[in-house]
């Protein structure tokens, strides 16, 4: 972020509700000054009732909402909450972070075994004077194929959890992506380009 935008954010309480160290790193290589709150929001809404982008946009909802009521008691409150959420969508499929060896396994497997994309669906919500600001950055990734000796020893370093399809591309991950076609710090789970722009605008700089 440029001088411009950091100096209109200078003084406010800025808040990222996440508890992943990834986005926390991105923003934070920013220079921008904000706190980090977990949410405890349930991320159980059910990906068939939504498109994949209001499934994104409305979990980041759930997330800023719920640190909201966290906060919104505390001296002084929060100026700014920011809410990410990130999937992949992968052959009529979509998925979250692998919830054990079996699930890592699998996704990992079908990521570099089956020769066609994926995409990085990231919903951002933005809290600022009692509105909520939204959108949904999407990146396609192409992965690289591996042998089912090498899965098993990605799987073991223990990359895969806690990320969104099951690989860091900022890490291990990054040797088995050929490419990709959009933002790269979607892929990781904090689309900064657009979040900068859309801050731009709300704060009107």
């Amino acid at each position: 972020m440029f001088k411009p935008l950091l100096q209109k954010l200078d003084g406010m309480r800025i808040i990222l509700a996440t508890s992943s160290k990834q986005r926390t790193k991105v923003l934070q290589d920013t220079g921008l000054k904000f706190e980090i709150v977990p949410s405890n929001f349930k991320e159980d809404l059910n990906p068939s009732e939504f498109s994949i982008s209001d499934f994104v946009e409305q979990t980041a909802l759930g997330k800023v909402r719920d640190v909201y009521e966290k906060l919104k008691l505390e001296i002084p409150k929060p100026d700014i909450i920011i809410g990410v959420d990130t999937v992949i969508s992968f052959n009529g499929k979509v998925y979250g972070k692998p919830k054990g060896r079996e699930d890592a396994l699998d996704l990992v497997t079908k990521l570099t075994t089956i020769n066609i994309p994926h995409m990085v669906y990231s919903g951002v919500v933005i809290f600022y004077r009692d509105n909520f600001f939204k959108f949904t950055e999407v990146t396609t990734v192409y992965m690289g194929r591996l042998s089912e000796q090498e899965i098993e020893a990605y799987i073991n370093t223990g990359e895969p959890y806690g990320k969104a399809g099951g690989y860091a591309i900022q890490g291990l991950g990054s040797s088995f992506v050929e490419r990709i076609d959009g933002d790269y710090n979607n892929v990781i789970g904090l689309p900064l380009y657009r979040l900068t722009q859309k801050l731009k605008e709300i704060m009107e700089v």
